[in-house]
């Protein structure tokens, strides 16, 4: 393989130089900005800042509300991350299968997947609506008076089908890829060992997914965390105090509609270090099970 030569020893610095820059001023620096401050109580107009030290983090965490938030978010995030990978994963192995009109079917799939949070967000409060909502009338066929914004777990069932349908078209992608990249070879020396379709999914296709099912599993434990914002809030926004919210809606709760700056900053630190902690444990114990072929 031939090297790069540069005239410069600076100049791949240089080119480094703009990347930087933006994971600094968008990344380190408002981290840094988020843990000075943690330790402090700001004046809501910016008069001034009292040093607290820990204050700020022993109250979020000693908070009844707050430990109830944190219990949701873990529910939440676990039940949309295990649904959208599940059903990602099945519309995936079902699009390999077809073979004719598999483009129209595949479109129809990922074009999801083009739609912004607050605009899925949007969309699944019409779908829910108490007046006009389709999944509203389809539940009160079966007795269940749905109260979406109202009642606290009708509205966690409605942020959870949003979030999972919004996600699911992402994963569909990757795991076409997966499938469609097991060479023809294995597939049939697999029929050939194995004549259980389901069997020889479960031993031979899932295994070779498993790089990329790791992958996924980062990246919908991430979105549930932090890029289902948008949808949470078109979904709670003007509604009643008591609907289910998660972490990261907290801290802009506490820091952009209640001015509590230093509250809000020590619960971004707390989530931050959360989801630090969560990359290292996945990374530890569950990479080492994933075998790159």
């Amino acid at each position: 393989m031939k090297r790069v030569q540069f005239t410069s020893p600076l100049l791949p610095y240089l080119f480094l130089l703009p990347q930087m820059a933006v994971v600094f001023v968008f990344f380190y620096w408002p981290s840094v900005q988020a843990i000075y401050s943690s330790f402090y109580i700001e004046d809501p107009f910016g008069f001034g800042a009292t040093f607290v030290g820990l204050a700020n983090y022993t109250d979020a965490l000693a908070s009844v509300e707050y430990r109830r938030i944190a219990l949701f978010t873990v529910f939440f995030t676990l039940i949309v991350t295990f649904f959208s990978l599940a059903l990602g994963l099945l519309l995936a192995v079902k699009a390999d299968a077809v073979i004719r009109g598999n483009a129209a079917y595949k479109t129809l799939l990922i074009s999801v997947y083009a739609i912004a949070p607050p605009v899925a967000g949007l969309i699944g409060m019409m779908f829910f609506d108490q007046h006009i909502g389709p999944f509203v009338k389809m539940a009160a066929m079966f007795g269940w008076d749905m109260k979406v914004g109202l009642d606290y777990y009708d509205t966690a069932f409605a942020m959870i089908v949003v979030a999972v349908w919004k996600q699911i078209p992402y994963n569909f992608i990757f795991f076409l890829s997966g499938l469609q990249g097991i060479s023809v070879a294995v597939r049939e020396a697999a029929a050939i060992d194995c004549r259980s379709g389901n069997r020889r999914f479960w031993t031979i296709v899932l295994p070779l997914l498993a790089p990329t099912a790791f992958f996924l599993l980062i990246i919908n434990i991430t979105y549930s965390l932090f890029d289902t914002f948008g949808i949470i809030d078109v979904m709670v926004k003007d509604k009643a105090a008591d609907n289910p919210v998660t972490l990261v809606y907290k801290v802009y709760q506490d820091g952009f509609r209640g001015n509590d700056v230093g509250s809000s900053s020590a619960q971004s630190v707390i989530l931050m270090v959360v989801v630090v902690v969560l990359t290292l444990l996945q990374f530890r114990f569950i990479e080492r099970r994933v075998h790159y072929g």
